[in-house]
């Protein structure tokens, strides 16, 4: 029996495994409500053009009404034969109000309503996610505030480089996630325009009204070109890349939530509710929340990886090919919400061990650099002179298995004569962060001011960077 929707051109139906892979119900019943939305905005559309009858209307949104009420009860049979969303409301809508329900489809397509649907799905999740991104950063400028003077070491190629403050690392991230939000923001700009009314793929004779769909979905213009409207994935890719670099900050801090709890550093006590214990050690604390957070920055990444592969050679317009664009979207989506809150909950209560962070903070010759500038500053030597000088200082200690400070002026001065006591203030890991008052700097007074700079917009502006 041929497709009792598409089946005018054809003898016989798809066979069963035909039917198996052109299926998508199983996965985009999820837009169901963005379908419906779509399509009353359309009805509305067609009724005030005079396309189709006020009667004929009434009957098409009263019949979308009892199947979006079955649908939030759970009572809306999808059936994987009528292969998508689209034609498993539509032919929902056909059994309950017969021949009216045909006309909905006038002048338009499968291929804008997709597009359409998409579309509105994106846009109610950078929202949702915009929302998760302002609270994370909200609890860690909270953070930041109150340990704006707690020490802890800077690193780079992750050895101990220059002791910083706590609160200054954190707001690290924020500011990180700050971009994140921007390029969603910046996103959402070119997911908010209306592809509806471009149908198949050259656009419609019927007389509609584009920008009435397209104001009443609260989109903010009309896509111009009816071939680009249907064909472009543009919007799911720039939104995969903006969860993936989202992502990737959130592993970055996974991964350090991970190390700084090893007792090697010993920095972070990780909070009981997001940690698990092992079946048969009984002693282990394991940091299982930041570890998968890592580990589903990769399917996220995969998911843009996937699509740009899918779109990469594509002939205009709308191909089967893309039907794949949604699993990937809506798992990555589904997961960066997923680590989103497991990010936030860990970070509101982990228990940083300021004293262990202190020690750490003044260790492997961490304050070498404020000996090299204070030889530039009271010495008047070039920093490259003063470079050497301080690195050979750091030799000398290093052999003696000492700390800079720890050296004698006596030692000192055998480098340099203009070396005098008044060092060694200097060398002190307190002093270090405290003189870093540089715009962006680490020093406590800067760390207070940026953190309640930051809880200031927070508060004030909520989703809003």
């Amino acid at each position: 029996m041929a497709h009792k929707i598409w089946g005018g051109r054809f003898n016989v139906g798809p066979d069963k495994i035909m039917e198996e892979i052109n299926a998508s119900i199983d996965f985009d019943k999820r837009l169901a409500y963005q379908d419906i939305a779509c399509s009353k905005a359309h009805c509305q559309m067609l009724v005030e053009t005079g396309i189709i009858t006020a009667a004929d209307a009434k009957q098409i949104l009263g019949g979308l009404d009892e199947i979006e009420k079955e649908i939030e009860a759970g009572q809306f049979t999808f059936s994987k034969t009528l292969e998508d969303i689209h034609m498993n409301i539509e032919a929902g809508l056909s059994e309950r109000i017969g021949e009216a329900a045909g006309r909905l489809h006038i002048a338009r397509s499968r291929n804008d309503q997709i597009a359409t649907d998409l579309r509105l799905y994106i846009r109610a999740s950078i929202d949702e996610m915009d929302a998760q991104l302002a609270k994370l950063q909200l609890i860690l400028a909270r953070q930041a505030a109150d340990h704006a003077a707690t020490l802890m070491p800077g690193f780079t190629h992750l050895q101990i480089a220059q002791p910083i403050s706590y609160g200054h690392y954190l707001l690290a991230y924020v500011e990180m996630f700050a971009r994140d939000r921007a390029r969603f923001g910046d996103a959402r700009k070119r997911v908010n325009e209306s592809p509806l009314g471009a149908a198949a793929l050259a656009g419609t004779s019927f007389p509609i009204d584009r920008q009435k769909t397209a104001a009443t979905l609260g989109f903010e213009r009309v896509m111009a070109n009816s071939i680009d409207s249907v064909s472009d994935r543009d919007f799911v890719l720039e939104s995969l890349n903006c969860a993936a670099m989202t992502a990737m900050h959130l592993s970055r801090l996974g991964e350090e939530i991970i190390l700084f709890a090893t007792p090697q550093f010993g920095f972070f006590k990780l909070p009981d509710n997001y940690s698990t214990g092992s079946s048969i050690m009984p002693q282990k604390r394991n940091p299982d929340a930041a570890e998968l957070i890592r580990a589903k920055t990769g399917r996220i990444i995969a998911s843009l990886i996937g699509l740009f592969i899918v779109m990469k050679a594509l002939p205009l317009a709308y191909a089967k090919d893309m039907q794949e664009d949604k699993e990937g979207l809506f798992d990555a989506f589904d997961n960066l919400s997923l680590c989103l809150s497991a990010m936030a909950g860990q970070m509101a209560h982990i228990v940083p061990d300021k004293e262990k962070m202190r020690a750490a903070a003044g260790a492997q010759f961490s304050t070498a650099t404020e000996l090299a500038d204070w030889l530039v500053r009271e010495a008047g030597l070039t920093f490259r002179e003063a470079h050497h000088i301080t690195g050979r200082l750091v030799a000398k200690a290093e052999s003696r298995a000492c700390a800079l400070h720890e050296l004698s002026l006596a030692d000192m001065q055998a480098e340099n004569s203009h070396i005098t006591e008044s060092v060694y203030q200097f060398l002190d890991p307190a002093h270090a962060v405290a003189s870093r008052t540089s715009f962006g700097g680490t020093a406590p007074q800067n760390v207070k001011q940026a953190a309640e700079a930051w809880l200031d917009r927070l508060q004030k502006t909520g989703t809003k960077t």
